[in-house]
């Protein structure tokens, strides 16, 4: 059950939060954004509400697998060690259990991560096509200039974009960035799990052994936000790192990629993208864990 109602709560984080996440990789990816409003405005007036959720189909299609492998990884990673250390799966666990549990389900999702990633971000961050109001239009009398055809976007889907990145870059392109992928996600679930955990502790009533949909929701909601907290620097390196390949390429690795972003944007860019994070790790998460308990409650209420 764990893995099916963690597919379901998956699947709803990303109905809420995927057109924030355009915005946030376009911001990691391209210094010529000044912030999130001019990102926002700027890619509204380019490609209108669509241009939001490019690239979607491939999350959507493979977010309930990733979530319900993370969900269901954790659970059962927790199970076992209560079961070793305690001699029962059903045991308290302590803090320590559910922090390593939670770097593990962090840690094993990479690997079906990493290639969706890839073509998330070089779909929302390929170039677009130029407006065609812009400035080609011959002053008077003189002869108009040679109409030279417009290239269409390099990637025309996520299963294009797999097959084109595999072709031109081999089995590695396809898990290029996955060494950030594993820093991100190793340390962010583990704090994920862990505070979400103290926050339903908390927020449980004295009387009850779980806390209200009110408790889920807000705990969820907080979880997020600081698993996004730590994550950020090493997701700003992974965008790039993903995002590097279209045209020539600027990184040799992880290490070269925080090297030359740091010496030429600041050690602010490692945090470029935190506050729109944060923004829509709140939501997200309170939409899914609110769905994973709904479902999980479900399903044991059906099978007793």
């Amino acid at each position: 059950m764990d893995f099916v109602a963690g597919a379901i709560g998956g699947v709803c984080g990303v109905a809420v939060g995927y057109p924030l996440d355009t915005v946030k990789v376009r911001i990691q990816t391209e210094p010529k954004y000044s912030g999130i409003w001019h990102c926002v405005r700027d890619t509204y007036r380019r490609e209108r509400v669509r241009g939001f959720y490019r690239g979607l189909s491939l999350p959507v299609c493979t977010v309930s697998l990733v979530s319900s492998v993370s969900f269901g990884t954790y659970r059962h990673c927790l199970a076992h060690i209560c079961r070793f250390r305690y001699g029962s799966a059903d045991a308290k666990p302590a803090k320590t259990d559910v922090t390593l549990s939670g770097c593990a389900s962090g840690l094993v999702r990479v690997f079906l991560t990493s290639p969706t990633e890839v073509a998330k971000v070089r779909l929302q961050t390929q170039a677009r096509r130029p407006s065609a109001s812009g400035p080609s239009a011959a002053p008077p009398g003189c002869p108009a200039p040679p109409v030279c055809p417009v290239p269409g976007p390099k990637y025309r889907g996520p299963l294009h974009c797999l097959a084109t990145v595999a072709r031109e870059e081999g089995l590695r392109g396809l898990y290029k960035g996955s060494s950030a992928l594993l820093l991100r996600d190793g340390h962010s679930f583990a704090t994920y799990f862990l505070s979400y955990a103290i926050l339903c502790e908390w927020l449980t009533p004295a009387s009850h052994s779980q806390p209200d949909v009110l408790g889920v929701l807000l705990a969820g909601g907080c979880a997020g936000v600081l698993a996004w907290a730590v994550a950020t620097p090493m997701d700003v390196i992974k965008s790039r790192l993903q995002a590097d390949g279209q045209g020539q390429r600027r990184y040799r690795g992880l290490l070269h990629c925080v090297v030359t972003s740091v010496r030429e944007e600041g050690p602010r860019v490692l945090f470029k993208g935190l506050a729109l994070n944060c923004c829509r790790a709140f939501p997200v998460n309170m939409v899914v864990f609110v769905a994973y308990e709904a479902a999980l409650r479900l399903g044991r209420g059906l099978l007793t």
